[in-house]
């Protein structure tokens, strides 16, 4: 992130991984009878039963008699029906396992595969479950990374285009106001519509090197920042509405920088896609630490399917340890919520 995404953020996703309880850790060492074992036990009975019955009284006639072909058909009847039980007991961890792998997203850390069945299966479980754990805590520090070169990349290009395209934009409005001055009166329409050109051109490139780098955040803190970003959304159709309960625990700055970046994206997706006319933006202390609300009452989310800016959302989340949840809001429209706990998100 915008900082030390690399210390804190990344120790934050990190913890997020290892405070899931894993199922290695609790049924790992599995001392059932082996797979192979069950299912050779098994045919040796069948085995040891087939010769029972060549060695003992049992007879086979010539044409087969009925009592005969009810020993046989039974005793094969009996052995088929073990045989399935077993082997139904015996794979059915790796038939949960397989549903596990299919429905497994490293965006939604902490489900494992339930570790039971014999050795042999419940040591593959175990080692997918470490795979998994492995997997989370690289995409994590990745993802850390990645995010922290797009905060640098942002804070760059917003510099420049404050420094050089706003300054050099001011530099020609200055120059217009000096030939308004002196141009017959014929021309000074088309001078002040040039005037007026460059001064929107200036206020969109400070509006986009806002929305680039956060400064009011930096300067004014989460609740101010959050106000503006209100306040910037609000128009054009859309009415957003800024709640904050109570007193606010203390965050670290790239725990504030997730917020205001979860913020920012949720009511872009409302503005853009959800058809809403109103947006609510609260941010208030819960039992265990602190959650953002994104509520608006559009659309809804549909069957679609989470795209980029959703995918970003909960990248972003995973770097301070928080959930991040997207459902129905009560009414009409979707609530976005992202809970960080004080564990942490507290300094």
């Amino acid at each position: 992130m915008g900082v030390s995404t690399d210390g804190r953020g990344r120790r934050g996703s990190e913890r997020l991984v290892t405070a899931v309880p894993r199922d290695s850790d609790r049924t790992g060492d599995s001392r059932g009878v082996s797979l192979y074992w069950r299912i050779f036990s098994l045919n040796a009975a069948g085995l040891v039963v087939a010769a029972a019955l060549l060695l003992g009284p049992v007879t086979v006639s010539t044409p087969v008699l009925p009592a005969e072909a009810l020993v046989v058909v039974g005793g094969l009847a009996a052995l088929l029906v073990v045989n399935a039980v077993v082997l139904r007991v015996g794979l059915a961890p790796l038939k949960r396992l397989g549903q596990a792998m299919a429905i497994v997203d490293l965006l939604r850390p902490g489900t494992r595969a339930e570790v039971a069945g014999p050795s042999e299966t419940a040591a593959l479980i175990t080692t997918y479950n470490t795979m998994l754990d492995r997997l989370e805590t690289e995409r994590a520090t990745s993802a850390a990374r990645a995010l922290l070169a797009q905060e640098r990349e942002r804070h760059r290009i917003a510099r420049e285009l404050h420094d050089e395209v706003g300054q050099t934009l001011t530099a020609v409005l200055l120059q217009l106001k000096r030939v308004a001055d002196r141009v017959p009166g014929e021309l000074r329409d088309d001078v002040t519509q040039a005037q007026d050109a460059t001064r929107a051109g200036l206020d969109e490139i400070r509006r986009i090197a806002r929305r680039l780098r956060p400064g009011v955040l930096e300067e004014l803190g989460l609740a101010s920042a959050l106000r503006s970003l209100a306040g910037e959304f609000s128009g054009h159709g859309l009415t957003v509405r800024y709640d904050v309960h109570g007193e606010l625990p203390a965050l670290p700055a790239e725990t504030e920088l997730v917020v205001y970046r979860v913020a920012q994206e949720g009511l872009t997706n409302t503005a853009r896609h959800s058809g809403a006319d109103r947006a609510e933006l609260r941010f208030a202390p819960t039992a265990d630490g602190v959650e953002l609300l994104i509520r608006d009452n559009g659309k809804g989310l549909g069957s679609a399917p989470e795209g980029t800016g959703i995918s970003g959302m909960r990248e972003r989340a995973l770097l301070v340890g928080a959930a991040l949840t997207l459902g129905p809001a009560p009414g009409p429209g979707t609530d976005v919520r992202l809970r960080i706990p004080l564990t942490t998100g507290g300094r």
